[in-house]
């Protein structure tokens, strides 16, 4: 295990440790090498609870949440029902928190979503199944419908498990929550609805209002079981497990809670101390041994120097022992050598050449230029640099000349714009060094663009035919379909899903952006490929699960390339999953061709995208910008004009996708300068991925 204070359970993918790593924890947690290991140990203490509920002869009152965590635990119990190993019969159900008002056949609707993921597929009685009503009208009628489904929960004998994702809110209860709230009517914070903007089709569409399950109902619960999955929820996870409890951070609430856990996955873990610093733990008994690895020490190192404010190469041991790592200099020491090793590491990561190196130009015996000191030095069969005089020699050599041996390279791209803005600097990179550059583009990205911009292309198609005086069948049906998209939009409802004809148009803008940006970093256009994979094709945010489709396409295209590198998006922290999909769909293809010869030799190099950058230590290939690098990347994220100014889901981050990229970029560049490595601009970082795994290293 690369934390070095973990094992991992073969069977079930827990991370199990000694129980002193976790002092510092005021709540059991456990810890899942991936979310569907975790959601498939949730869903068994659900079948449990439901079995041991059977045997008392009495029904288990369960209380649920919609939304993307808990999906994946609906799967395997709807799973496990079709396998017959559990019936839902003698179940009660009451879900925690509504939009309000809401009709319940919108598909933003808990109560639809609800539905469409679990209840339609298992055995439970309907009049088992309570839900806040977004639909009740009149404030009369209101309050006595919240202060009924609070009576109701109490007449079955209250909640024996509750399934709760954790954020910075749980349920609607936002910061700031009364610990003694109940059920009831709140309004929503602006950031909530930002971040519902994109289910909604835009914030002006999210109701300022909800119901919600109160913090002392969800408290009364026999038992809660919380759940977090992704990086995006680290933060929030390391708070609630070790942060004082407070009213600012509402699941804390559950620190006194006498039967609650937290099951997370390892991406979510990374900022609790047995994760992030495990060092910094002091026993309260027998010394705590960490098995020091080389990831962990690099960890460690980076992390005094950071602390310190010291590059690398000036840590002395007695700051080592000082900040309770004795046992890493015991391990790696002496101490210059641990100094010189992880410094070492990190300046082999620093790599101008994405797509390999340059062969280095032979220097020939007859040259006039060298002298008889030099005629037998071959630059291939030496070690460390080249000789002063030679390098004299060579100082006319144009260096853009030196390319590397051409390789095919696919560069896969969630979204139409991750591939600049997530990777744009090595993406020109690799097409100015010679390299046969593919760029492959997953999905549409059509729900990310405004109705007005769909009305504006739909009105220049019409003009464009009026222009060129095209036929008049050309002009008639070019008409014909401006005419349609302004009335579909103009009576279109709130968080309604766009007609067919309408999302073809915004996927073909973001078509046309993509082909911009990727011809400006100089991919030629027969090497530009839009996959257009089926799992996204709803219309709607929430997408469809991965699918044999899916796969073959991914299998078909890699097949056609061949290629020798390959570039994906490794985050898990796009909040609407597509990138988490098209990871798995990428992956699943190489798992079926990682048999062929080409495949077996192609290198994986997994970037990430506009929500956070890989931690230093796990960084293998830093890819350094200069500042006109940094600026032509710029340039190849501005060609994406729908996403430009105010994107259509920005989040609550109210950066524009070209200034987060910058400010990603020159941190991690920062951070090389302070641990003592040339200063650049900016460094775009990436993590490698093999095919067998075979140095037990990868991230996903």
């Amino acid at each position: 295990m690369v934390s070095g204070i973990s094992t991992i359970n073969k069977e079930t993918g827990a991370l199990e440790c000694h129980k002193e790593f976790t002092s510092k924890e005021k709540l059991k947690t456990l810890v899942y090498q991936y979310p569907d290991q975790a959601s498939a140990y949730i869903a068994n203490v659900i079948v449990d609870a439901i079995q041991t509920a059977n045997n008392q002869n009495k029904p288990l009152v369960l209380g649920l949440s919609a939304g993307s965590t808990p999906t994946t635990v609906y799967d395997v119990l709807i799973k496990l029902y079709k396998e017959k190993k559990v019936s839902f019969k003698n179940v009660i159900t009451f879900n925690t928190d509504e939009y309000y008002p809401i009709s319940r056949k919108r598909i933003q609707s808990y109560y639809r979503f609800m539905q469409e993921n679990l209840f339609e597929h298992i055995d439970i009685q309907q009049n088992n199944i309570h839900f806040l009503n977004g639909e009740v009208e009149s404030q009369e009628e209101l309050d006595k419908h919240l202060l009924d489904y609070e009576n109701e929960i109490k007449s079955v004998g209250g909640i024996d498990l509750l399934l709760l994702p954790i954020g910075k809110r749980i349920g609607f209860n936002e910061a700031g929550t009364s610990p003694k709230s109940v059920t009831r009517l709140v309004d929503l914070e602006q950031n909530t609805r930002i971040d519902a903007a994109s289910d909604f089709f835009g914030v002006d569409h999210v109701p300022h209002h909800a119901l919600t399950m109160g913090l002392q109902t969800m408290y009364q619960s026999k038992k809660v079981i919380l759940v977090a999955f992704s990086e995006g929820k680290a933060s929030i996870v390391q708070k609630t497990i070790e942060g004082d409890q407070t009213i600012s951070i509402p699941s804390t609430i559950f620190q006194q809670h006498n039967n609650t856990e937290l099951v997370i996955d390892e991406a979510a873990a990374v900022e609790i101390t047995r994760c992030k610093a495990p060092w910094t733990i002091h026993s309260t008994g027998a010394p705590i041994v960490i098995k020091w690895t080389p990831i962990l020490a690099r960890k460690a190192v980076i992390w005094l120097s950071l602390k310190l404010s010291k590059p690398i190469l000036k840590l002395e041991e007695e700051e080592y022992h000082d900040n309770n790592l004795s046992s890493l200099i015991k391990t790696y020491g002496p101490c210059p050598n641990l100094n010189l090793k992880v410094f070492r590491y990190l300046q082999s990561t620093i790599n101008g050449w994405p797509g390999g190196r340059p062969i280095p130009p032979q220097v020939q015996p007859s040259s006039p230029k060298l002298s008889s000191s030099t005629q037998n030095l071959s630059p291939p069969n030496r070690l460390g640099p080249l000789p002063v005089q030679v390098q004299n020699d060579q100082w006319d050599t144009d260096i853009l000349s030196q390319q590397p041996i051409s390789k095919r390279v696919i560069v896969f791209s969630p979204h139409p714009d991750d591939d600049v803005i997530s990777m744009g600097g090595t993406f020109i990179r690799l097409c100015d060094q010679g390299h046969q550059v593919h760029v492959a583009y997953q999905t549409s990205g059509n729900i990310a663009v405004w109705d007005d911009d769909a009305i504006r292309f739909a009105n220049f198609a019409s003009e464009f035919a009026k222009l060129f005086n095209l036929d008049d069948k050309a002009k008639a049906q070019s008409k014909a379909i401006e005419d349609g998209v302004e009335d579909f939009i103009r009576s279109k409802e709130p968080g309604q899903p766009d007609s067919k004809q309408i999302q073809m148009i915004k996927g073909l803008i973001r078509q046309t952006e993509a082909r911009a940006g990727a011809r400006y970093a100089g991919v030629e256009p027969h090497r530009i490929h839009f996959l257009d994979l089926p799992f996204y094709e709803t219309g709607a945010v929430k997408k469809k699960p991965l699918g044999e489709e899916d796969i073959e396409i991914m299998v078909k295209f890699i097949e056609s390339v061949k290629p020798e590198i390959i570039f994906a998006a490794g985050d898990l922290s796009d909040p609407h999953g597509t990138h988490r999909v098209a990871l798995k769909a990428i992956l699943a293809a190489i798992e079926r061709l990682k048999h062929n010869d080409w495949m077996q030799e192609c290198q994986v190099w997994l970037y990430r995208g506009a929500w956070q950058e890989w931690e230093p230590e796990r960084i293998e290939m830093a890819v350094p910008m200069s500042p006109h690098e940094l600026m032509r990347k710029r340039m190849s994220i501005f060609k994406h004009q729908s996403q430009k100014d105010v994107p259509a889901f920005p989040g609550t981050d109210k950066r524009e996708f070209w200034v987060r990229a910058e400010d990603r970029n020159r941190a991690t560049a920062k951070i090389y300068d302070k641990l003592g490595l040339t200063e650049f601009e900016g460094i775009e970082a990436f993590v490698g991925w093999t095919i067998d795994n075979k140095f037990g290293t990868n991230p996903i």
